[in-house]
């Protein structure tokens, strides 16, 4: 047998490649599918897992889908970049929601949120770049920054902090590697929100040191209390051409399932990222595209039903997950998620189990109550769980009920 033969029998080649095989699983569309297949198997299950709301689409978007889907033009292949319409709604809801100027031309349409987080990464890293992390971090975003050879950074700010980085903490972990920032305000998983003075400080830091803000504001209209929204573009506007913007229709209309996204950004990457769409998946589903276009142009009444209905499941959540010895839940100030530290409950005993981490922990309650959570190594360091609050007031209320009662007996 030759050398080669035998290096070749005795060393098989993956069927996977590496980069791929390196990827983790959805934490959160995990835990979602593991309580609806218990939920089919006839269990009582609650989930708190799924990001997305429980309302229906608005029916003026799904009228505008239907018009769309009986017109033959829209039965055929459209630009890459997205339909002329709908990208010049998006610099108009651009202009109207985050007070500055943009350019239709500087617009990608994209396949959900998650195809805009994939190509705004894939656009401007490199191998060997970083990019910094604040966490608890929605997981999709170190996965999206890996697969582009570059390293995620992680710089966490705990319960203490209200889940917010701070420049110094920026500071301290910048490297002459350091590409780019990821910035998430409102934020998924924690609900914090950057005030317009942390954010113009962080976009000055950025500024100054020349690094790249991915800025990912699709939670933009979800706001409560005092807290409000502000665009990084917007109070540091030098920012402008090394910023991009990250969005879709997603959480604000309840169009999870429809897959518009979009991205914002100077024209050079804008380019790059269409080309590289141009070859993946080509154009959004254009009876989709009509939809988003119909969202974008509406007004925002129904928004507001579904922000105040999520402000009082909010205020019942956090409420009730107070009332637990050994959980802070910080009230959220954005999106539908409360992430409360259960650091006080770990390392103690529970119906003979004594969980040491989130996960642990995560488990013993979808087994022994039956209610869905992630755990907080699904966004970072263990010691927490996400739970939405984007599911009907009373099953929210009969879960966090459970909870309470589950943890109740910890000892």
């Amino acid at each position: 047998m030759s050398e080669h033969s035998a290096a070749t029998s005795t060393s098989p080649r993956a069927r996977v490649s590496t980069r791929v095989a390196a990827i983790a699983e959805s934490a959160t569309l995990a835990v979602d599918a593991k309580a609806k297949a218990l939920k089919a198997a006839g269990r009582p299950v609650i989930g708190f897992g799924a990001g997305e709301p429980d309302f229906p689409t608005p029916d003026y978007i799904v009228e505008a889908a239907v018009r769309a889907a009986q017109d033959p033009a829209n039965h055929r292949y459209s630009p890459a970049a997205g339909l002329p319409a709908l990208r010049e709604a998006i610099a108009a809801k651009t202009l109207r929601d985050s007070g500055y100027e943009v350019r239709p031309s500087d617009v990608l349409v994209t396949n959900g949120g998650k195809q805009a987080v994939y190509q705004a990464f894939a656009a401007i890293l490199d191998p060997g770049d970083e990019v910094l992390l604040p966490a608890p971090y929605w997981t999709t975003y170190p996965e999206a920054i890996r697969l582009t050879g570059a390293s995620p950074v992680e710089v966490f700010a705990g319960v203490d902090q209200g889940y917010l980085v701070t420049v110094e903490q920026l500071e301290a972990a910048r490297t002459p590697r350091t590409k780019a920032l990821l910035f998430n305000s409102p934020s998924n998983p924690t609900g914090a929100v950057y005030s317009p003075e942390q954010t113009a400080e962080i976009g000055r830091w950025a500024l100054e040191h020349g690094i790249w803000v991915i800025t990912d504001e699709i939670y933009e209209h979800l706001t409560y209390d005092h807290a409000v929204f502000t665009p990084v573009v917007r109070v540091v506007p030098e920012l402008a051409d090394t910023t991009i913007v990250l969005n879709g229709v997603a959480k604000t209309y309840a169009m999870t399932g429809w897959r518009v996204g979009w991205m914002i950004g100077p024209s050079d990457v804008v380019k790059a990222a269409t080309n590289l769409q141009s070859h993946l998946t080509s154009n959004v589903a254009n009876v989709s595209q009509r939809a988003a276009v119909a969202a974008l142009t509406g007004d925002l009444s129904a928004v507001e039903t579904m922000r105040a209905a999520f402000d009082r499941r909010r205020r019942t959540m956090v409420e009730m997950l107070e009332a637990i010895d050994g959980v802070r839940c910080p009230a959220p100030q954005g999106a539908f998620y409360a992430y409360p530290s259960v650091e006080g409950v770990l390392g103690r005993t529970i119906r003979g189990v004594t969980p040491t981490t989130s996960a642990e922990l995560a488990a013993l309650i979808l087994d022994e109550a039956e209610v869905a959570v992630v755990p907080g190594e699904a966004f970072g360091p263990s010691g927490y769980l996400r739970l939405s609050y984007a599911l009907g007031d009373d099953d929210l209320v009969e879960g966090v009920r459970r909870i309470q009662a589950l943890l109740g007996e910890a000892v």
